[in-house]
């Protein structure tokens, strides 16, 4: 695997409800995408060889969010890449902490 992206959306809401209502609609995004994603209570990291195609999924998740009803979106993003391969996988940095 080549590259990982966590990205926490923080879209601007009403209330609670609504402003999980939007993340549940960008995480639906991210499970279209059919690569491997973890959600976690403040982000969700998706990994995968395509780098390009990670960025874009991070772009998308901004506009799923405005098009879910939001008027502002923020995002914190942590990109993981290494060309050449290597880069730790989900499984590996979590799997021994969920037994």
């Amino acid at each position: 695997m080549t590259a990982s992206v966590a990205i926490q959306v923080l879209p601007q809401a009403e209330n609670t409800e609504e402003l999980v209502r939007i993340v549940d609609e960008v995480i639906d995004y991210i499970k279209s995408t059919g690569l491997n994603y973890y959600v976690g209570p403040f982000e969700t990291t998706i990994e995968g060889d395509d780098y390009d195609q990670l960025l874009d999924i991070v772009k998308e998740c901004q506009k799923v969010a405005i098009k879910a009803g939001c008027p502002s979106v923020s995002a914190y993003v942590k990109i993981t890449y290494k060309p050449e391969g290597g880069v730790l996988t989900i499984d590996q940095k979590v799997s021994k902490h969920h037994k």
